[in-house]
């Protein structure tokens, strides 16, 4: 028995937990309050992709919706193939959860798994997926299997399934909750169905007090609602909260006093001090002063709920949210970690690390540093109360995470980590000499150079996904990026020349943006993938949301809103831009480029090419984004910059040098790194100095130690620093590990 149970409802990920509820179970461990956990969405997907699950599928079908079935060639062929799918559900599953690995080389031997219309495409994926080992392609091979039997429970069993939402079209802009509240009066569907009866087992099981629904997305809405009505009719005392991504942004004007037949309570932003208030409120049977106020009222954070009738928002405890250093380490106990599927979707290679693998999930910072996009939700609380945590703790985490789930791979989920927290972090992970594996997304600032880029390598770090949104100059200062494009692919080569793969967000259809300035993003883009300084990118059309500058200030960026009246949700908002321009018909050609691109052809190909309707020549130079990186670099050192070995001792060697009869001796000093070894040349002297200073600038040494500082020490015995610094020898050595942070 517990006092809360904690949801995700269907669904969010296949191959990782969504983390909002580790987040707060970590939390109530802090405050002592007994808390059970579920992901319910990877319950049910397990559920129905096995042998007894889809033996009733098609058996469901078949009762249900025959003509559908007989209407369709597709549909007609897997379902004459049930027999095939029935018997290899289980083997799939197994392979894809990480557990029959061997099972690769069947799963590719051609005719081992039943193949339907997505298979189709399997050509491209050759071409694709080529150079890739065998078991990513049998990862692919299988998600495509799997997608031919989602297509058919879409169309014979239930229309609002998808892998990574449900119904999600019921949550999308729904201004008025008439249309979501009328298809919940309906009788439940197959899945929903499946759902209930995995909750109801839990709910017997933990007999909680309170139920705590986290709805990060639309795609989680309907079914969260689905799971409230449930326990409302069956366990009538138990209490049910919402809160989580999808409350956050979309249901802070809520009114509508219909979604309180569900839900007790509704909670915004961040969500520990909120569900603590609703603990003491809803648990605790005794009255206390840190429940109540003066007047006997209790006491809530950020909620809302029905009062005498009406749907009321109370914010009357004083008491502030909590630091991110008290909210505790996140706690994966209770979920089904070694039951995550790894699926391999699209031939994009940052589109599968969020599919594929399972990723241990932290923030380094709660809000985002720089949190002046226009685009961005930056009025509300999750963007602008920024606040990093100290990278001691974060590392803290890492390794009570590991110990906890047997995983070292992270996934920082920031809006955009900062830069020198990186950097910290990174130090840090080196000094314990810990192994793990982490990306995370950033802006594309100057702060990311090349020695910076090294370090991070050095931790760990294997990605980074970041927005050059639309890659044109005057459009990013509109956005207040603070980048530019030149900037940009600075940055994106010093990442991708120290192996860290680079993801672009790119956008299209921003307020005010012409057709030249779409053509000439797309020649950026272009430009950026031709000479390899980017690995991956993803097109998204401008959305316009109602907490981001543009939703807020609409007049100040020349749109015109069509707005509705809000009883329900309120975030994305329809609009008319002024310019005219119909940006959706540069969707599919955006896309096809960029898919070419990133596999590395069709670079020599005209844009007009991508295209079935006349476009504008490009006004960007061919080589913009050569000429971008052949910039010279200053030869100047900031005083305060910190100088790191990230090398080992190096084995050293006295000769003699002799010249015009005149003799000297040198000291030849040695490195080794997995790669390669170098070997560099100095004066005697400066060698024993180099030798000694390089275990002071250890990266295992705490005590950094500035480029002022070395300068110093140096000059006390020998002559001009600098002379020594950007010689030959030393400029070899910060090629080789030596790096200036």
């Amino acid at each position: 028995m517990k006092d809360l149970l904690l949801i995700t409802p269907p669904f969010t990920q296949l191959n990782t937990p969504y983390p909002a509820t580790a987040y707060l179970k970590g939390f109530l461990n802090t405050k002592s309050i007994s808390s059970r956990q579920m992901d319910l969405g990877i319950e049910v997907i397990l559920n129905i992709f096995s042998k007894r699950g889809l033996q009733s599928i098609f058996n469901h079908a078949a009762l249900n919706n025959p003509t559908v079935i007989k209407e369709e060639h597709n549909l007609q062929r897997i379902f004459a193939l049930q027999q095939q799918y029935i018997k290899t559900i289980d083997s799939v599953i197994e392979f894809l959860q990480g557990k029959n690995p061997t099972m690769a080389r069947q799963l590719c031997s051609g005719n081992f798994l039943p193949q339907a219309s997505r298979f189709e495409q399997l050509d491209d994926m050759e071409w694709a997926f080529g150079s890739m080992g065998m078991q990513d392609k049998a990862k692919h091979l299988a998600t495509l299997y799997l997608d031919d039997l989602s297509d058919f429970i879409i169309a014979c069993v239930d229309e609002n399934f998808g892998f990574s939402r449900y119904a999600e079209r019921l949550g999308r802009s729904a201004n008025s909750f008439d249309e979501l509240y009328a298809y919940l009066q309906k009788e439940l569907t197959y899945i929903d169905t499946i759902t209930m009866q995995i909750l109801e087992k839990q709910l017997e099981e933990t007999q909680p007090q309170l139920v705590c629904l986290s709805v990060p997305f639309p795609g989680n809405l309907y079914s969260a609602f689905r799971v409230a009505q449930f326990i409302k009719k069956k366990y009538p005392s138990v209490k049910t909260a919402m809160g989580g991504g999808f409350p956050n942004t979309e249901l802070r004007d809520l009114k509508d006093k219909r979604v309180f037949e569900f839900f007790d309570f509704i909670t915004l932003d961040d969500g520990e001090l909120p569900v603590e208030l609703l603990f003491k409120a809803v648990c605790q049977t005794k009255p206390s002063s840190n429940k109540q106020n003066n007047d006997g009222e209790l006491l809530f954070k950020r909620t809302f709920l029905i009062e005498n009738g009406e749907v009321v928002y109370k914010n009357n405890a004083l008491q502030s949210d909590y630091k991110q250093s008290q909210v505790g380490t996140p706690d994966y106990t209770d979920l089904l970690l070694d039951q995550y599927i790894s699926v391999i979707e699209i031939a994009n290679p940052m589109h599968s690390l969020w599919s594929d693998g399972r990723w241990n999930k932290l923030t380094m910072a709660h809000g985002c540093y720089w949190g002046k996009c226009t685009f961005c939700d930056i009025s509300l609380d999750y963007i602008k109360i920024y606040e990093p945590i100290a990278a001691k703790i974060l590392v803290d985490r890492m390794e009570e995470l590991i110990a906890q789930t047997g995983e070292n791979g992270f996934h920082f989920v920031d809006e955009a980590a900062p830069p020198a927290l990186m950097r910290e972090l990174a130090l840090e992970i080196l000094r314990r000499n810990l192994t793990v594996t982490w990306w995370t997304n950033i802006r594309f600032e100057k702060s990311f150079t090349a020695d910076l880029c090294v370090l991070l390598k050095a931790s760990g770090c294997i990605a980074v996904s970041g927005g050059l949104e639309v890659a044109s100059d005057r459009l990013l200062q509109l956005i207040k990026k603070g980048v530019t494009v030149e900037q940009v692919a600075q940055v994106t080569r010093n990442f991708t020349e120290s192996g860290i793969m680079v993801h672009a967000y790119l956008m299209y259809g921003y307020p005010t943006q012409t057709v030249q300035e779409t053509v000439d993003s797309l020649e950026m883009v272009r430009q950026l993938f031709e000479l390899g300084i980017i690995q991956s990118g993803f097109w998204h059309q401008f959305a316009m949301t109602a907490h981001s500058p543009v939703g807020m200030f609409p007049e100040e960026f020349g749109v015109i809103p069509e707005t509705n009246p809000i009883s329900f949700a309120n975030n994305d908002i329809q609009f008319k831009d002024k310019t005219g321009i119909n940006h959706d018909k540069f969707s599919f050609g955006l896309k096809k480029s960029l898919f070419n691109y990133m596999h590395g052809i069709c670079f020599e190909y005209a844009l007009q090419d991508w295209f079935d309707f006349k476009i504008p020549k490009t006004t960007v130079p061919p080589n913009f984004i050569l000429n971008a990186l052949e910039k010279d670099h200053s030869f100047s050192t900031k005083a305060s910059a910190k100088i790191i070995w990230l090398g080992g001792k190096p084995t050293t060697e006295i000769v003699t040098k002799s010249k015009k009869g005149n003799t000297w001796e040198m000291m030849q000093l040695s490195f080794h790194n997995n790669l390669d070894e170098v070997t560099i040349s100095v004066e005697k002297e400066k060698g024993i100095w180099l030798s000694a200073q390089l275990n002071n600038l250890s990266v295992t040494n705490e005590q950094n130690f500035t480029f002022a500082q070395l300068k110093a020490d140096y000059e006390m015995q020998f002559d001009d620093f600098e002379m020594f610094w950007y010689a030959k020898p030393m400029a070899t050595l910060r090629h080789f590990g030596l790096l200036t942070l």
